[in-house]
């Protein structure tokens, strides 16, 4: 096997010789050739879930009865799978840290990185994010390991040339070349919409996930993502711009901080619109400003209309939620907002959001107080497990109430985040409040289901 590698790296580099002196070394083959030994292919054991209805061979629990497609069996069988294969580059050789999608290493077990030159890592997760799709490995090695550098998505040209280079189909260091379709597409899949994203008419199928995109001069502008299932000759990309603060947060804390300015908004709908003399698409409304938040001092008051924030056009309360995502704490937000048939641009300093409040946030978001669980809860609710927090408080109208929840039921999971104490649960709130919904485990007694709960605005 050794004698056959060195053999082929004889023979291309002979071909890539021959090339230069009949001058078929083009722009594109220059970035390949550079940047090529910094793209890895990355393979994860995955265990699928097997879900099963909690009801079948025995009467509804009268807790669940109206809501049974909601539920899961929280401890279902797993059966391990195939690898899944996908894309990552290496953006810190000397660090080892390797940016991906984050839906290559959804579910994994050992995560496995093979370089150009046959070298291969186990890699360790550093953050990841599906909202973004994005996530950062790291993996250590005792020789220096090849890198990418950094370009800027802010100046893209549509028909300017890209260069994607990954592993579809698990062939390793493909490369396809196009040019940029379009700028700022949003894509709308089943479990959620990503905004922003470059559109290019290079080929990226399954395995391209995670893998760079490059200008002419090699340098990273994008990564490369499969989640649009009906793309046919196009490709979508995550603007490396954007994707840096998301990138620099993962590294750094391991997540994504959301920036927090303090205001509540709704979208403006047409009887608003009409009562207020403005288009319906004029942007949303601020409905609370928060007291001593980072909009009461930067002047935002109720009934202020956002309309753009930074660069972005705000026409809907995703657009708002998204363009706050993609801030860092600390830095001034330009912020446009239209009062009293006026255009007013003012500066926010958004901050980290204050935890102090989580537990009124909570309270606002889906109707219930949660505490750590105690000796006195565990006797006083016959609750046999010792991690999880215990709803202490429940507003009766609220939809955890409707569906049969009480006081003493331990919550164990939100969305993907286990928790183990009360302080866990408001943490992994304040993470998700801008979600629609969010998907608990709640347990009663040995009994445990997944619930699908409605967040109140």
């Amino acid at each position: 096997m050794a004698m056959l590698a060195a053999f082929v790296v004889i023979l291309f580099t002979a071909d890539t010789a021959l090339g230069r002196q009949t001058g078929r070394e083009s722009p594109v083959v220059k970035a390949v050739q550079r940047v090529g030994p910094a793209v890895v292919n990355i393979s994860s054991e995955v265990s699928s879930r097997k879900q099963s209805h909690p009801f079948s061979g025995f009467g509804l629990n009268p807790l669940f009865e109206h809501f049974f497609r909601d539920f899961f069996d929280p401890y279902p069988g797993m059966r391990p799978e195939r690898s899944a294969l996908g894309s990552g580059v290496i953006i810190d050789g000397t660090d080892g840290l390797i940016i991906t999608n984050a839906h290559v290493i959804a579910n994994a077990g050992k995560i496995r990185v093979a370089l150009q030159d046959e070298r291969e890592f186990e890699a360790e997760i550093e953050g990841a994010d599906l909202d973004f799709d994005l996530a950062v490995l790291r993996i250590k090695s005792d020789q220096p390991l090849p890198d990418i550098a950094m370009g800027s998505s802010d100046d893209l040209m549509i028909g300017e040339t890209v260069i994607a280079i990954g592993n579809p189909f698990g062939f390793s260091n493909t490369v396809t070349t196009g040019v940029i379709s379009a700028l700022n597409r949003s894509i709308r899949t089943e479990n959620r919409t990503y905004h922003e994203f470059i559109q290019i008419d290079a080929s990226i199928n399954p395995g391209n996930s995670g893998g760079p995109l490059l200008n002419i001069n090699g340098e990273l502008i994008g990564i490369n993502t499969a989640i649009y299932a009906k793309a046919q000759g196009i490709g979508f990309a995550i603007p490396i711009s954007k994707a840096k603060k998301i990138i620099s947060d993962l590294i750094e804390h391991g997540e994504v901080q959301q920036a927090w300015i303090g205001v509540t908004v709704q979208a403006i709908d047409t009887e608003l619109a009409r009562y207020l003399n403005i288009p319906k698409d004029a942007g949303v409304i601020v409905t609370a400003v928060e007291r001593n938040s980072p909009a009461g001092s930067g002047g935002i008051r109720e009934g202020d209309i956002i309309v753009a924030i930074a660069t972005r056009v705000i026409l809907s309360v995703d657009d708002y939620q998204t363009a706050m995502r993609g801030h860092k704490s600390g830095l001034a937000l330009p912020i446009r907002i239209w009062r009293n048939g006026k255009a007013l641009d003012i500066s926010v300093t958004p901050a980290p959001f204050p935890m102090e409040t989580a537990g009124e946030l909570t309270h606002r978001l889906l109707g219930i107080r949660v505490a750590d669980i105690t000796g006195n809860h565990r006797k006083q609710y016959r609750i046999s497990t010792e991690n999880g927090a215990v709803i202490s408080a429940i507003q009766p109208t609220c939809f955890l109430a409707r569906i049969g929840a009480r006081k003493g039921d331990v919550i164990r999971r939100i969305n993907d985040v286990p928790v183990t104490s009360g302080g866990d649960f408001l943490q992994a709130v304040v993470k998700y409040r801008h979600k629609k919904s969010m998907v608990l485990i709640l347990q009663r007694g040995d009994e445990a289901y997944y619930i699908t709960v409605e967040v109140s605005r």
